[in-house]
């Protein structure tokens, strides 16, 4: 069972007009005295709750460890509480109903019976399967938790002074814990192994996509580089492999509009906010037909690169979503899908697993008790892949070479690295899990990549850059084919 955290439902308050009746004013006013003192009550206790809910300390850390297993980075399973404030549709209602009816991934027989054992509780007391949810409960679920495997290749540190930590990121791992993600993310591993910690975000990037990813180091540090980002002062560089022979130059201005927040898909619209991505071509590989692309993302639209290479009818070859029939024969070529968005989203509700599948990283309303919210545009906070960026289109760089070369943690931080070995007796089991009795068939490296990088990022008075994947060469052949 799956349960990680909600934001706080809010909780609407009625205020009286200045016109109200004069008679009624002192009826009215006494009624209100009761809700506001309920409200203020309720706000102080959601601060003491959330004060208690367990943060990233060396405790969380600790949890567990990693083993490196068929190149993959995989986590012991651990105990571990998810917690969730009541959602406003919730309240009045019976906690076994709302299990049973929200989460499917049990049958109500489990819920059930963590209730009843109390590993299931509401503001960290046991309580019997009839409790009726009140505004701001906050249900806490003790589970055995398993992570998903991730590539085991290591970060690579770009640079790293007193202000910022910039790192390539490897494909498949994602930025922060979210969903069925925790320990085999960024922010986890540089903490438990590069003692890299209290890192704070100032982008992020799709699980799927590599490149360069940047950390502040104090909260100044961070908010100076966001205002870079919100302000149009970074320009980013991304690289990608994408089917067929690519024109040279292209500008594509189509608006992007989100489709579903809940699972994290959008498409070229009318409806949509201004766009803007010049795209030019590397270099065309005609034994597997498939270009290498530069891409310069002008605006910072959700998954801005990708949309508007679908719509060129030009997708990133492995893009698990937007490179799909689901988007119809054309797979939304011109934007051309032929079915309405309602259809859109069953039909890729149905098709396949939203966590694995969608390009969601595990946080969409589809995973068991969203943990975070999902950023769109330049107004609600740092964008998940591309960052605005301004100028126009550089001379052509060099075609691109990518280089391998040994990375440790010991080479990158002077730390001894950890143990990495698989130790059986590290390996814990629960009677009541159902994770523990099902064998899982681990992911092979296809899966764990997409042919889209964040090659360079520049702004006011620093740049950086990676080295470039592998696939990256305009003569590389995938030898998985």
């Amino acid at each position: 069972m799956h349960l990680s955290q909600y934001s706080q439902t809010e909780l609407d308050q009625d205020k009286e007009g200045p016109g109200a009746a004069v008679g009624c004013e002192k009826r009215k006013a006494s009624e209100d005295i009761e809700p506001n003192k309920d409200l203020k009550k309720a706000k102080l206790e959601t601060k003491a709750l959330k004060a208690k809910r367990p943060g990233f300390t060396d405790d969380r850390y600790n949890e567990t460890s990693y083993y490196i297993e068929n190149g993959l980075r995989k986590v012991y399973p651990y105990y571990f509480t998810f917690t969730t404030f009541t959602k406003g549709r919730w309240v009045g209602e019976k906690i076994l109903d709302v299990f049973a009816r929200e989460f499917r991934a049990h049958p109500a027989e489990e819920y059930e019976r963590c209730i009843r054992t109390g590993s299931l509780t509401v503001n960290y007391e046991k309580v019997d399967v009839d409790y009726r949810l009140k505004h701001n409960d906050l249900l806490a679920n003790i589970v055995h938790r398993h992570e998903v495997p991730v590539t085991a290749d290591p970060i690579a540190i770009v640079h790293m002074d007193e202000d910022v930590v910039v790192v390539n990121k490897p494909a498949s791992i994602p930025v922060h814990p979210c969903g069925r993600y925790r320990h085999n993310t960024v922010v986890f591993i540089l903490a438990k192994e590069y003692h890299l910690k209290n890192l704070r975000t100032i982008h992020r990037l799709d699980r799927l996509t590599s490149g360069l990813l940047l950390f502040g180091r104090t909260p100044k540090k961070a908010r100076q580089m966001e205002h870079q980002i919100r302000n149009r002062q970074v320009q980013k560089e991304y690289v990608c492999r994408v089917e067929g022979e690519f024109p040279d130059v292209v500008e594509c201005a189509e608006p992007i509009e989100v489709v579903s927040y809940k699972i994290g898909v959008c498409k070229v619209s009318p409806k949509g906010k201004e766009c803007n991505t010049t795209f030019q071509r590397l270099g065309y590989n005609p034994e597997t037909n498939t270009s290498v692309v530069l891409c310069l993302p002008h605006t910072g639209r959700m998954h801005q690169i990708r949309v508007h290479l679908q719509y060129l009818g030009y997708p990133v070859v492995n893009d698990p979503l937007y490179n799909h029939l689901v988007f119809g024969p054309e797979k939304g070529r011109g934007g051309n899908i032929g079915k309405s968005d309602e259809d859109l989203i069953r039909d890729l509700i149905s098709i396949h697993n939203a966590e694995n599948w969608l390009g969601m990283d595990g946080d969409s309303d589809l995973s068991m008790f969203k943990p975070l919210l999902n950023y769109d545009d330049d107004d609600k906070g740092p964008s998940r892949e591309p960052s605005p960026c301004e100028g126009g289109l550089p001379p052509p760089p060099p075609l691109p070479c990518a280089r391998s070369s040994k990375v440790t943690v010991a080479t990158q931080t002077g730390h001894e690295a950890p143990d990495l070995a698989f130790h059986p007796d590290k390996l814990t089991s629960d009677p009541h899990c159902y994770e523990c009795k099902v064998k899982y068939r681990d992911p092979k490296p296809r899966d764990l990549v997409m042919y889209l990088h964040a090659w360079k990022y520049r702004g006011p008075g620093w740049s950086y850059q990676t080295e470039l994947p592998e696939w990256a060469r305009i003569d590389w052949v995938d030898t998985d084919d």
